[in-house]
């Protein structure tokens, strides 16, 4: 039997993962900084500790812990947050790995589509694709870096670079479907990659499960939406009514400062590589909204 140790396993993804894998039979357990429950082990990064029970047995590690990158204004404290947060977090998996020799069977950590950098262009990017070097690019450069290092150690490395999760509470989805975001954001032109929930964990459970799924992968569905158009199909979908008008750019850059680039600008993410292990149950976003609102 296969026993996990998740980092972040309380957040948005994290929850809904949990309950994944105990459908498919795994034992879960569980690093946070106020362990609760009998299968929750605390671990302070600033200490640079972890509880050294929660490693017993275990032959996988997801890595999902990391600030949300939407969730403040990017102040040079809050920037030190996104990235120290995901890297020092690794960092310390994997010494503790290290030091206490254990044979994991595999490291599955998530990253982010914008390793491809917060750009809009007619490119379909690939996994093999250069990052661009803005802030959104340097974070993810420096996250799969510190997941990587992981192989030193002879342990397969999955990376999932991650794009907009859509779940039922909370998220992106509960942020979209209100009244200021039913309008087009800037020029409407920049691309929204998205991910149903289900099989955003359907792909970690896939990573645990079949040990020739190594290697790093976009975890983005197929079908492509400009912000008009998701905007468009979320309307008709809740039945709203779409603003007929558009938030200028120069608003959201007042409001959320630099943080607005994660709304104003998107290319389209290939899934070529990731659809040759896995086939989407949401391909389509009508139905991926239909399901979840």
């Amino acid at each position: 039997m296969t026993k996990i140790l998740i980092t972040g396993g309380t957040g948005l993804v994290g929850k809904h993962l949990q309950e994944v894998l105990k459908k498919n039979n795994h034992e879960v357990s569980i690093l946070t900084r106020t362990p609760k429950k009998s299968n929750e082990f605390r671990w302070n990064i600033k200490e640079g500790y972890i509880d050294e029970k929660a490693f017993e047995n275990i032959t996988h590690i997801i890595h999902l812990a990391g600030a949300g990158i939407a969730d403040k204004r990017w102040s040079k404290k809050r920037k030190e947050e996104l990235i120290d947060s995901r890297i020092q977090s690794a960092n310390l998996l994997f010494e503790y790995s290290k030091k206490l020799n254990i044979q994991l069977e595999g490291f599955i950590s998530a990253s982010g589509i914008g390793y491809y950098g917060a750009i809009t262009s007619q490119s379909i990017f690939k996994e093999t694709d250069a990052p661009e070097n803005d802030f959104i690019s340097k974070i993810c450069i420096q996250w799969e870096k510190a997941a990587l290092q992981f192989k030193t150690l002879e342990i397969p490395v999955t990376i999932l670079r991650t794009s907009i999760v859509l779940t039922k509470t909370g998220g992106a989805l509960n942020k979209i479907n209100t009244p200021l975001f039913l309008a087009k954001l800037g020029n409407g032109k920049q691309y929204m990659p998205w991910i149903h929930i289900e099989d955003l964990c359907a792909l970690y459970v896939k990573a645990v499960n079949n040990n020739t799924f190594t290697g790093i992968f976009n975890a983005s569905a197929p079908e492509h939406h400009t912000n008009t158009s998701f905007t468009k199909t979320l309307a008709k979908v809740t039945r709203k009514l779409l603003l007929p008008f558009s938030i200028p750019s120069f608003i959201l850059n007042l409001i959320l400062g630099e943080l607005s680039v994660i709304l104003l600008k998107g290319s389209k993410i290939s899934t070529e590589k990731t659809s040759q292990f896995y086939s989407f149950k949401f391909e389509k976003l009508n139905n991926a909204l239909d399901d979840l609102l």
